[in-house]
């Protein structure tokens, strides 16, 4: 007798949830082995905060705390610029003194030539592509090294801010929504308002991607690590708006100070803007194709002359923003503007958030954290008295650090195989 052995499809292989121990597990030997990201940035935020607010409680005030966003936001809003210049393994020196060009720009068009504010605004970013345009094509058309000619930048647009401030005369900046950039607050009621549709945007992208994911089978997050992000960012907005929304003036029959800071949303909503372009575009995608293997990548049929030209465009029309938010704080622009520290802030922003100077590796949050970083040391030492020159050094020795912490991680990447 001859029997027929009959098969019984079993059910389909289902990808296994995983749970928060081996996510934490997942997320520590990633550590382990290389892939640190922001961790030091944020943990170096953490301790500097501690440390002053011990040593300085003046430094937990509500007036404190909202001058840290207006003192370091130009230098923050630059390096996220050079984020992606950097994401390349390249540099651009310029960008601090480009930034003083573009407000050169803004203060001749709004004050001198008497034109609105929005003609003004639109001068400056223009004048920033088309300096990104020509650093970008003398890089990768004439393959002239970015440091040699973003260096003679540096150097002629130095020479061009003290042109069009006819030699050195400040240029004051009296219109009244540029003013308001760097010294006006949001009403409270309105503070509250965009923080909530923060977290909600937030929170629906973060859902709306765990729940996609587990639709296609593809592993995710924890659903409690998800929330725990959502409910981590609203703790931290909710703490920020709160603060801020507290009275700060002296003199409260004279001046009502109190609400947060025009430039924050105007950070955060390019800060949301460039990270879409970075992680969910084609073309963010190519920046860090060719910032991880420029032949590779030109192999693949990706424009890599186009993307490195991007990068400088980007850089520099930042640099403008930039520029525009210095010259909104200061109410002039002067020969200095741009100049002095603000270079080597930016770029010790950028490398302290966790971009790497290597190239392919980086994030626009890291300009952030790291202006962050830089403006807590220049605020906290000097509630604490430190001259300039000690501040110089610290921030020098914090930038040392990231870049060590950099290349002794990517050494550990290649060691393991990550990379």
């Amino acid at each position: 007798m001859t029997t027929t052995a009959v098969h019984k499809e079993g059910p389909a292989a289902v990808t296994p949830r995983p749970t928060v121990g081996s996510h934490l597990r997942g997320y520590w030997g990633r550590v382990r082995g290389g892939d640190i990201g922001a961790l030091p940035a944020v943990l170096g935020l953490i301790v500097l905060c501690t440390v002053f607010s011990i040593m300085r409680p003046s430094f937990l005030t509500a007036g404190n705390f909202a001058n840290l966003f207006t003192q370091g936001a130009a230098v923050t809003l630059i390096a996220m610029g050079l984020v992606f210049v950097l994401l390349l393994g390249e540099i651009d020196l310029s960008a601090g003194f480009a930034s003083g060009v573009c407000a050169a720009i803004l203060a001749n068009v709004a004050t001198k030539a008497g034109y609105p504010w929005y003609v003004a605004v639109l001068a400056a970013i223009l004048t920033g592509v088309v300096i990104g345009t020509v650093l970008g094509f003398l890089v990768a058309k004439i393959g002239i090294p970015s440091f040699v000619v973003t260096l003679a930048g540096f150097l002629a647009f130095q020479g061009i801010v003290l042109m069009l401030i006819s030699g050195g005369a400040n240029i004051s900046v009296n219109d009244e929504v540029l003013v308001a950039i760097a010294n006006r607050n949001l009403p409270p009621t309105l503070g509250w308002a965009l923080a909530a549709v923060a977290i909600g945007g937030y929170a629906a992208v973060q859902l709306l991607r765990h729940r996609k994911r587990l639709a296609r089978g593809l592993t995710t997050d924890p659903m409690a690590v998800v929330l725990a992000r959502i409910g981590g960012l609203t703790l931290i907005l909710g703490i920020a708006v709160y603060i801020l929304n507290q009275e700060r003036s002296r003199n409260v029959l004279i001046n009502s100070l109190k609400g947060v800071p025009i430039v924050v949303p105007v950070i955060a909503v390019l800060l949301i803007v460039w990270t879409f372009v970075l992680q969910r575009t084609s073309y963010g995608r190519h920046v860090y194709a060719v910032g991880g293997n420029k032949e590779a990548a030109r192999r693949a049929g990706i424009n890599v002359d186009k993307i490195r030209i991007s990068v400088f465009v980007i850089c520099s029309s930042m640099a403008a923003v930039g520029g525009i938010v210095a010259a909104s704080r200061a109410n002039s622009v002067d020969p200095n503007t741009g100049g002095s520290n603000v270079l080597l802030y930016a770029v010790g922003a950028a490398v302290i958030g966790g971009t790497s100077l290597f190239g392919g590796k980086g994030r626009v949050l890291d300009a952030v954290l790291g202006g962050a970083v830089v403006a807590v040391i220049d605020n906290g030492m000097g509630l604490m008295g430190y001259s300039a020159g000690v501040k110089y050094v610290v921030t020098g020795v914090v930038l040392l650090l990231a870049a060590s912490v950099d290349a002794l991680s990517r050494r550990r990447a290649s060691a393991s195989g990550t990379r």
